[in-house]
């Protein structure tokens, strides 16, 4: 069973994570880091929510009940501003 909001969510933090990482990999990202900076919020939040709705989703609880312990996709990696 598969939670349409989880992969919604899942679909919103990847993205974020994959603007923040262009972000901060651009030429521009020494001339602007403020930029970086709100990718790095807007990933953090899509993550947040993420995890918030895991944290209440049925189908999500099930699948993890049967499944090893999975860590976010990316949700500890960090690079440094």
């Amino acid at each position: 069973m598969t939670c349409p909001i989880c992969k919604k969510l899942e679909r919103d933090y990847e993205a974020m994570l994959s603007e923040y990482n262009e972000a901060c990999s651009s030429a521009g990202y020494l001339v602007s880091r403020r930029l970086a900076a709100q990718k790095n919020v807007d990933m953090e939040r899509a993550r947040y929510e993420l995890e918030e709705h895991r944290s209440r989703c049925v189908s999500a609880s099930i699948v993890s009940a049967y499944l090893p312990q999975q860590d976010v996709p990316g949700g500890s990696t960090q690079v440094a501003a």
